[in-house]
Order: C-alpha cells, then sequence, then structure tokens
C-alpha cells in the first residue's frame, strides 16, 4: 500500500471514531488544540504532523493507537555497547599475518 493510500485509511479511521463519538470536527479541533484545517487535513489523508495525530488521539482517549504501532523499544543497557565496542578492539588488535608473495617465473 502506498503512503498516500495508508494516510487516508488513517484518516477514515480517525474520522468514523469521531463522529462515533458524536464530535463535530470543530469540537475535536478544539478538544485536541489543533487547528481546524489540521484536523480536516488529518482526516482526508492529506498530510499532518505527529504532534497533530498525537493530540487528536489523545483528545479522543486512543493514545493506545500508538502501541498499536509496533512493538516498543527493548530495554538500552551501556554496558552491551561497552562490550561490544571491546570485542570489536581485541579483534581488530589482533596480529596480522602477511604471507609473501610467490614469484612464480
Amino acid at each position: 500500500m502506498r503512503t498516500d493510500e495508508l494516510e487516508q485509511r488513517l484518516g477514515e479511521r480517525l474520522r468514523a471514531l469521531r463522529i462515533q463519538r458524536d464530535l463535530t470536527q470543530a469540537e475535536l479541533a478544539e478538544a485536541a488544540n489543533v487547528s481546524l484545517g489540521a484536523l480536516k487535513r488529518l482526516e482526508r489523508g492529506m498530510g499532518s504532523t505527529t504532534t497533530t495525530l498525537v493530540s487528536v488521539l489523545r483528545a479522543l482517549g486512543q493514545e493506545r493507537w500508538v502501541d498499536a504501532l509496533g512493538p516498543g523499544p527493548s530495554r538500552f543497557n551501556p554496558l552491551d555497547v561497552l562490550d561490544a565496542q571491546k570485542k570489536r578492539a581485541a579483534t581488530s588488535d589482533a596480529p596480522r599475518v602477511r604471507r609473501g608473495r610467490s614469484s612464480v617465473s
């Protein structure tokens, strides 16, 4: 699916949710603290900022949509990075074996 198709699909779902909640675009825009034009563009799939999307999701009580985007980040352990750097340094510091050229005449 193309990007514009996905944006349109997202907008359609947001519009359906707004209508299900019996809200006008003006009411939702005010609740989300976004401009009416920004909400209209979002619902039409005409491009929007992530700030507008998140604000609208929060106003609709649908923050969980963000969780549906994929798995959360894994825990970051800086010691794992240090260990990986040490391993790379150990393999790059190893003496290199030079092979002489054989001369074939």
